[in-house]
Parts: structure tokens; C-alpha cells; sequence
């Protein structure tokens, strides 16, 4: 299956790909990913994104779409792929739609996850991230700490960080519903979205989608 994951800040898209890839047997393709793999590796590609970044400037759509397309073409992906992040806008969704024209393949599927705005808002602004090791996340109402503002596994300091404050958290739901809500509506029209539920645990939602996917199929 070809299938492009789309959902609000908040809504485990990264989570949720990586078990969808895993149960579908295709690559999880995720731009930020593609970023810091073309960046590392020195493509041609990658030292352009690099230079617009260093230079505090939005990546072009053509480098993006660049960097997809270059994935998409490698081996494991030929029996299909979960693109996460990309597109983020209607012209990407169309120079999506025109690279796989051009190979004569198709999306199967745009799987939407929806979650309610005061939920996204309540997921991030909860979070606390130690100050010693970023990997260890709790969360003031679903993954307290033993102790209020103390790492459970090594005494760190628990802070929010600036991206995770409900201002910065509401001007990216804004940033979301301005630019890549729209492509829903884009995928809608050729028969293309599958919406589901994304509140409950992981392995709820998973099944939900593996549900929802099944029956699109």
C-alpha cells in the first residue's frame, strides 16, 4: 500500500507510522528523517536544504519533493510506503500526485488522524522533558514522575520546553490548519481520505487504522 499519514501536532503520527509501517511490511518515510539522512550524507540535495537552513529559511517545495521522490525509488519501497510529513501543502500533494503519474503508480489511501484541538493542546503542553537526557519524557497527566519535576530514571531536572508551551502549541495548530489541513480536502475529492479516531491508547488507535485501511482496500 502507498499510503501518506496526516494529523495535527499531537496526534502520534510518528508513533502511529512506525507500528502501521511495521504491520504493513513498508518503509516509514518520514521527512525529518529524509532531512537529517540526505544532510548526513552529503547529497546534493541535502547541502541544499542545509544551506537554506543555516540561513534561517523554509526548505523550497522542490527540495523536499526532491528528497521524497530519491526515497520512494529505493528498493524496499516498491511494494509500498508510509509517507509521514509530506506533503505538507496542496503543491506538494500535486507534485506527489504527478512523480507517481510518471511511474504509473497512485496513493491508496490518506489516512487522517483526527484529534480534538484542547486534546493536542493538553498532549504537548503537558510534556516534561529532562534536562540529562532528552529520551526520557513524562507528562503531567499521562506519565507522571514518582517525584513532581524529577526524573524517574536518573534524578534529571523535568522542564517544558519553549516549542511545548500552549502558545507555540496553538500557533502550530494555526500553521497546520492554514497549510496542510487543506490537502485533506485535495484527497477527499478523489476518494482517498480514511478519518479515524486518534484518541485511546497506541495499540488502539493502530487497530483502528489497520481496521480502516482493510476496509478502504
Amino acid at each position: 500500500m502507498r499510503i501518506v499519514l496526516v494529523g495535527p501536532p499531537g496526534a502520534g503520527k510518528g508513533t502511529q507510522a512506525a507500528f502501521l509501517a511495521k504491520n504493513l511490511s513498508i518503509p516509514h518515510i518520514s521527512t525529518g528523517d529524509l532531512f537529517r539522512a540526505n544532510i548526513s550524507q552529503g547529497t546534493e540535495l541535502g547541502k541544499q536544504a542545509k544551506a537554506y537552513m543555516d540561513a534561517g529559511n523554509l526548505v523550497p517545495d522542490e527540495v523536499t519533493i526532491g528528497m521524497a521522490k530519491d526515497r520512494m525509488e529505493q528498493p524496499d519501497a516498491e511494494g509500498g510506503f508510509l509517507l509521514d510529513g509530506f506533503p505538507r501543502n496542496v503543491s506538494q500533494a500535486e507534485s506527489l500526485d504527478e512523480t507517481l503519474a510518471a511511474e504509473s503508480m497512485k496513493l491508496d489511501a490518506v489516512l487522517d488522524l483526527e484529534v480534538p484541538e484542547d486534546e493536542v493542546v493538553k498532549r504537548i503542553a503537558g510534556r516534561r522533558i529532562c534536562r540529562k537526557d532528552s529520551s526520557h519524557v513524562f507528562h503531567v497527566v499521562y506519565k507522571q514522575p514518582a517525584v513532581e519535576g524529577v526524573c524517574d530514571v536518573c534524578g534529571g531536572e523535568l522542564y517544558q520546553r519553549e516549542d511545548d508551551s500552549e502558545t507555540t502549541v496553538r500557533k502550530r495548530l494555526e500553521v497546520y490548519h492554514t497549510q496542510t489541513e487543506p490537502i485533506i480536502d485535495y484527497y477527499r475529492e478523489q476518494g482517498l481520505v480514511v478519518t479515524i479516531s486518534a484518541l485511546g491508547k497506541v495499540d488502539e488507535v493502530t487497530a483502528r487504522a489497520m481496521a480502516a485501511l482493510k476496509r478502504d482496500a
